[in-house]
């Protein structure tokens, strides 16, 4: 009876540790990393957080279970999308698996997993270890095109890396539409990753847009700027909660105090990188429609620009992961803004339809796809290396708009 009695203990043990990672989902996917506490852990499941810690000593271990969690997940999306013969089969399966689970999750039929905002700040190796491997996984599906794989491996895995950021951004607009819909979204994400946006496909000159940043009044606003470089980058690395002043400041080699002689509190901060970043946006978005012939040329010229300042060297536009540990009474606005600019993106879709230039694709997918790729931009030379402002837009941008399994 004794081994019964151990595999009953067991079986109690990893019950209740699921269903720690289950609440730790919910938190942390509101919250960040650095934003969760135990203590939140606990009281979604009525427990005190010493019993949290009889699972998991410390919260980066709980943080790291969740998203092992929703890395196994996508490895068996991506074995269940192996079973396709061919490249572009291997990715409809993968779609379709995806927005089957999403459609689980909305029914309560699955658990929800960690969504990819707030990984960077897990400094756990096994994370990183086991995400490059689902990383690999996924892009042997497109490498099942001789096309792609006669490729140089920076284009690879630069198409590997877009294809999981649109699914990654997808967790921001699917919960706008039916659940009953969500097949329908997959037809429609579908259609532009084997397709592309634009008609014609035998061509890639972007024009060339001035620059895309607001010019400085003065002085003054230049030193802001630099502050604002700063706390970007931080939270885009670190998220909301871990882009301190103190280091913003300790970045910048300045005091606290010169901190706050630009901004009054935190809030001030984030509201004001978020700011930046949209009227960097705006400012393309506007000059794409100044020295664009069609909506095809001012999307492209849009998109290019955006995705090449993102890897200028300068501080990269701010990530909207970083509202996941946003404070909830200024999170919904700064989220209307967004969708204010994924809104334009969308109008300039149902022009270049009307134009021609555009293949008739449902716009306001397409513009999401569109943010997607320029938000992820930020960290594409990560995972793809040797891609550089001079050839991120062709080997980076360039798939989306013309497919990703173009040659």
């Amino acid at each position: 009876m004794a081994p019964r009695a151990h595999k009953t203990a067991t079986h109690k043990f990893h019950q209740r540790r699921d269903t720690i990672v289950r609440a730790a989902v919910e938190v942390l996917n509101h919250k960040g990393v650095r934003g969760m506490t135990l203590a939140d852990v606990a009281a979604k499941i009525d427990l005190v957080p010493t019993a949290v810690m009889y699972y998991f000593h410390k919260k980066e271990d709980l943080a790291a279970a969740c998203f092992h969690k929703a890395i196994e997940q996508y490895e068996s999306m991506i074995a269940q999308a192996q079973r396709g013969a061919s490249a572009r089969e291997a990715l409809e399966l993968f779609i379709r698996g995806y927005f089957e689970f999403r459609r689980r999750v909305a029914n309560s039929e699955a658990d929800q997993i960690a969504v990819y905002n707030d990984v960077r700040a897990v400094h756990d190796p096994g994370v990183g270890q086991a995400y490059t491997q689902m990383f690999r996984n996924a892009r042997s599906l497109l490498l099942k095109s001789p096309e792609i794989a006669s490729l140089p491996r920076m284009d690879c895995n630069a198409r590997t890396h877009l294809l999981l950021a649109q699914l990654f951004w997808s967790v921001v607009w699917v919960p706008r539409y039916y659940v009953e819909d969500y097949p329908r979204l997959a037809d429609h994400m579908l259609d532009i990753l084997e397709n592309g946006l634009v008609r014609a496909s035998d061509d890639w000159q972007p024009r060339a847009l001035h620059a895309v940043e607001p010019p400085l009044a003065d002085g003054s606003s230049e030193a802001r700027e630099t502050f604002l470089q700063a706390a970007t980058s931080l939270m885009n690395d670190q998220g909301y909660h871990g882009a301190s002043v103190q280091k913003i400041s300790e970045r910048l080699n300045v005091t606290k105090g010169a901190f706050y002689h630009h901004l009054d509190t935190k809030d001030d901060l984030i509201l004001a990188c978020f700011e930046r970043t949209l009227a960097i946006v705006r400012r393309a978005q506007h000059e794409g429609t100044r020295v664009a012939a069609n909506s095809a040329e001012n999307l492209i010229a849009v998109a290019a620009a955006l995705v090449e300042y993102q890897l200028s060297g300068k501080a990269p536009l701010l990530r909207t992961s970083a509202l996941t540990s946003v404070p909830t009474e200024i999170r919904a606005g700064l989220m209307k803004e967004f969708d204010r600019a994924s809104g334009r993106f969308s109008l300039v879709f149902s022009d270049g339809i009307a134009d021609s230039s555009l293949r008739p694709v449902d716009a306001a997918i397409a513009a999401q796809m569109i943010t997607a790729l320029i938000n992820a931009a930020a960290e594409v030379h990560n995972w793809a290396p040797g891609i550089s402002p001079q050839n991120v837009a062709r080997a980076y941008a360039r798939p989306l708009f013309q497919g990703l399994l173009s040659g």
